[in-house]
């Protein structure tokens, strides 16, 4: 297949054993492009025959892989991220036409994949083990940290790049292979990409596999297979669950991110532009199609109106359209599916009794019939129960909703089974500590907003947002596996 990276090239094979091969039946699925609704690529539509022959070459790949030396490893990651930056415009333009990507999540992916690159590279050289004390005389502990062999990739549809890289990266770099089954949504970016970005580097046949399908058609497979040794899924609760169950079937490891209801805490002394300013990119930077994403406003009272008028102003503000024209600030969403769950959210907040500030419609694009660009919208008067606050609406909504104290917010906050990220602006930062503390969530940051990734610090959920942990040391733990060996260096005295 070529090496053209264009979404024009060729995308119509999967790329198993180092070669790039017709699904088992032939068939294709049509990748369409959000903005114009034209269709603008084909890819396989793989067989369980095709997801075995990826898993059999994975398990044969890895073992010669895991031998190979820290240094060999790394210059490979180091590689992929050259190869990444060298082609950085070529992504960008593919985000926009599969993800409905504006420019500025297209640029934002490239900067968190690479640092997940350079991230990834560090980890051949710091997969140490250790020696522990005895407490029998005579004896060493080893304790010897490795791969766990073949890691399953499953990645979602709204950042594709970069959630896939986080997982195929370290996975790779600690000497495993990959099996890596991207979004039908985002076949290309979030799997082909992978492949022919990794053809550029010295990485051997076999270490990572990529098979495009229907999760309905070839998900079960991928999930339960049994030479998988590690199962990474970002995506819904709902499928996550179903995807933990499998890789449990198999004492697999789940590494699962899972969905979000993520709050935007707004004390009484915030600075309330300072708050605007990162409420307008927290709520609506990629059509709030971001599981870290603000999904509840929850303001004090004393700064509720303020807050409110200047966020519906910067909303209505903001440049809406196609994801190809250059100012684009919210473009489409992914598809109908998603839009008209998120329309009927705001439909049923407002029926509920809420204000619709802005938005809350669709804004057509021309020449485009069904435009699936859904305008920033602002509800007020909300509260905690209304459909587009107590579900994870992902997309550029914003409920906002009063407190009065600090311990209303909080339980407002805690209302959700969600666990995934948030954030606190407050004036006096003890009182932003004391709420951020209380908050139950995995990740929480103050005087920011929750849209934040750092490959070198760790990054979680709890509750219905996952299990398991990403970045750095932390997903090093998911995908390595410790051995204890002890040597008994003098004879050594038994009961019997």
């Amino acid at each position: 297949m070529s090496t053209d990276l264009s979404i024009d090239a060729d995308w119509s094979a999967q790329y198993i054993d180092g070669e790039w091969v017709a699904a088992g039946d032939d068939e294709t699925i049509a990748v369409e492009d959000p903005s114009t609704r034209e269709v603008v690529a084909e890819v396989p539509s793989a067989t369980e025959g095709d997801v075995d022959a990826a898993y059999e070459a994975a398990a044969a790949a890895q073992e010669e892989w895991a031998e190979a030396p820290p240094a060999q490893r790394s210059a490979v990651i180091q590689q992929f991220l050259q190869a990444l930056q060298e082609h950085d415009e070529a992504v960008v333009d593919l985000l926009a036409h599969e993800a409905g990507g504006s420019a500025i999540m297209g640029e934002t992916s490239i900067q968190i994949a690479s640092d997940h690159a350079g991230e990834a590279a560090t980890l051949p050289r710091r997969m140490k083990g250790e020696h522990a004390e005895s407490n029998i005389p005579g004896k060493e502990n080893i304790v010897e940290r490795g791969p766990k062999g073949v890691v399953t990739v499953i990645s979602p549809w709204n950042f594709p790049l970069n959630l896939s890289a986080r997982a195929v990266l370290p996975a790779i770099a600690a000497g495993n292979s990959v099996v890596l089954k991207p979004s039908t949504n985002s076949p290309i970016t979030g799997g082909l990409l992978f492949a022919k970005l990794f053809e550029k580097t010295d990485l051997p046949e076999g270490v990572i596999n990529v098979v495009t399908g229907r999760g309905s058609e070839i998900g079960d497979r991928v999930a339960s297979h049994p030479e998988s040794d590690v199962v990474s899924f970002t995506g819904s609760t709902e499928v996550g669950q179903h995807v933990a169950g499998l890789a449990g079937e198999n004492l697999a490891v789940p590494a699962m991110e899972l969905g979000g209801n993520n709050a935007f805490v707004v004390a009484s002394d915030a600075d309330v532009d300072r708050a605007v300013d990162a409420a307008t990119f927290g709520s609506f930077v990629h059509q709030g199609q971001v599981c870290i994403s603000i999904n509840r406003h929850i303001v004090h009272e004393d700064v509720y109106d303020e807050y409110v008028a200047k966020l519906t102003e910067r909303a209505e503000a903001l440049a809406v359209g196609s994801a190809h024209e250059p100012d684009t600030v919210v473009g489409p969403i992914i598809d109908e599916s998603q839009r008209d769950e998120m329309l009927a959210y705001v439909e049923e907040t407002v029926d509920a009794g809420a204000t619709l500030e802005t938005g809350g419609e669709t804004a057509e694009i021309d020449g485009v019939d069904d435009s699936l660009v859904v305008r920033p919208t602002v509800l007020s008067d909300v509260t905690n129960d209304m459909a587009a606050a107590c579900n994870e609406h992902f997309g550029p909504i914003a409920p906002v909703i009063p407190f009065s104290d600090v311990d209303e917010a909080v339980a407002i906050a805690n209302d959700t089974e969600y666990g995934l990220s948030g954030a606190v602006h407050a004036g006096d930062l003890s009182v932003a500590k004391e709420i951020a503390g209380r908050m139950e969530t995995g990740n929480v940051h103050i005087n920011d907003q929750p849209i934040n990734d750092e490959a070198h610090v760790p990054f979680s959920g709890i509750g219905a947002s996952g299990v398991g942990e990403y970045n750095s040391d932390a997903f090093l733990r998911e995908i390595t596996e410790t051995k204890w060996i002890s040597i008994q260096h003098e004879p050594r005295e038994y009961p019997i």
